[in-house]
């Protein structure tokens, strides 16, 4: 298969369709080979407009979701990201390159193992994978932009507090079939706003605890 040409036929017929203009995030994708975060008899599907299986159960995010991340919480080269759900560690790749520094959490010890080598692979030195579950963390530093790769059932009040003023959270909220895509913004020590940006739907994140379900 020609790449090059996947690679060029990802952006344009996926990626430019699902509102992603920004001329950074569009060269980014060509910088950044997303095929290098996939096991060799994954590569030719690495560009296809769709989830990967990775490891314990987890499927990556499509291309299309991650370049419109990207695109939506817009990190600049002073931004500190934290990322939880390591995924591929293809997004926190992506983030990389445009922030100063990304850590990423990661509750399950496979999918933690596979993200940490691709990123040290691919000559990646900003990204400090970690073990761990954010959503309990009540004691982690704070960040510029803050992104959730699963989704969840409402917006944790952890995270939230966890941005700097002028910090970004992005999340996906909601049950399946239909799930918001939401960019909270920190726009004073105790204001947030709240944007719902996009429906899509991702499965929920793994370390995600279900809201109880009663029945009569």
């Amino acid at each position: 298969m020609n790449i090059e040409q996947a690679r060029f036929n990802m952006i344009e017929q996926q990626i430019r369709p699902t509102n992603v203009s920004a001329p950074e995030v569009l060269e980014l994708l060509g910088i950044v080979k997303r095929e290098n975060f996939f096991p060799k008899e994954q590569q030719s599907l690495a560009f296809f407009d769709t989830g990967l299986p990775l490891a314990a159960g987890v499927t990556s995010l499509s291309p299309k979701l991650e370049a419109r991340i990207v695109q939506e919480v817009a990190a600049k080269k002073t931004d500190s990201v934290l990322v939880i759900g390591a995924d591929s560690g293809y997004l926190a790749a992506l983030l990389a390159h445009q922030a100063r520094h990304v850590t990423v959490m990661e509750a399950v010890p496979e999918v933690k193992s596979l993200a940490q080598a691709n990123i040290s692979k691919n000559g990646i030195t900003n990204v400090d994978v970690q073990w761990g579950d954010a959503l309990k963390n009540t004691n982690f530093a704070n960040f510029d932009v803050i992104v959730v790769t699963g989704s969840l059932e409402s917006v944790p009040e952890n995270l939230q507090q966890q941005l700097n003023v002028g910090g970004r959270l992005f999340v996906i909220i909601g049950k399946a079939p239909v799930m918001t895509a939401t960019l909270v913004a920190r726009e004073s020590e105790l204001f947030f706003n709240t944007k719902a940006l996009f429906e899509t739907s991702v499965p929920a994140l793994t370390q995600a605890i279900p809201a109880p379900t009663f029945t009569l």
